[in-house]
């Protein structure tokens, strides 16, 4: 029973920490907008670039970019809350049973993982080359945040057997 709360607990942590990404950059849009803005602007990288003809200076194509990341991270919180809320209602169930109510957890951590690791790393990191710029690159962050996401993800999906009496 351990391992299951602790599967429990994990997509719980990770549902908290989803909701509260996207609390903050609903209730501090202009300062997080900035860091879109600027990724996808490419207007603090090495000069010179052969890859400016990459960048967005669109301000709606910033507001829909952005809107999409809280969407993303919004939803993969509701994800994995449900996913955890599932989990914690087959606790006591047989190891096949615990197993399908994995399914939701299983697709929000997939979800954020494409946030993080999709978004983040190969859209701004590489596409737009966040990697250049000293001020606005959220690559280290992006990786803390997809690692955690994927350790969880390669826990949950160990396969449960039926609780011991």
């Amino acid at each position: 029973m351990a391992t299951r709360y602790a599967k429990i607990i994990l997509t719980l942590a990770l549902a908290a920490f989803a909701t509260l990404v996207a609390f903050n950059n609903i209730t501090d849009y202009d300062s997080n907008f900035a860091f879109v803005k600027h990724v996808m602007s490419m207007d603090t990288l090495f000069p010179d670039n052969a890859a400016m003809y990459r960048a967005i200076t669109t301000p709606s194509l910033w507001h829909a970019a952005y809107a999409l990341i809280i969407l993303g991270e919004a939803l993969t919180a509701l994800l994995l809350a449900r996913g955890a809320l599932s989990l914690w209602r087959a606790r006591h169930a047989s190891g096949a049973d615990f197993n399908r109510a994995k399914a939701g957890a299983i697709t929000g951590l997939t979800l954020g993982f494409l946030v993080w690791f999709f978004g983040f790393m190969v859209v701004g990191g590489e596409w737009f080359l966040m990697w250049q710029s000293q001020q606005w690159n959220g690559q280290e962050a992006a990786f803390k945040f997809y690692m955690a996401i994927l350790g969880v993800l390669i826990f949950l999906n160990q396969a449960d057997t039926d609780p011991s009496p």
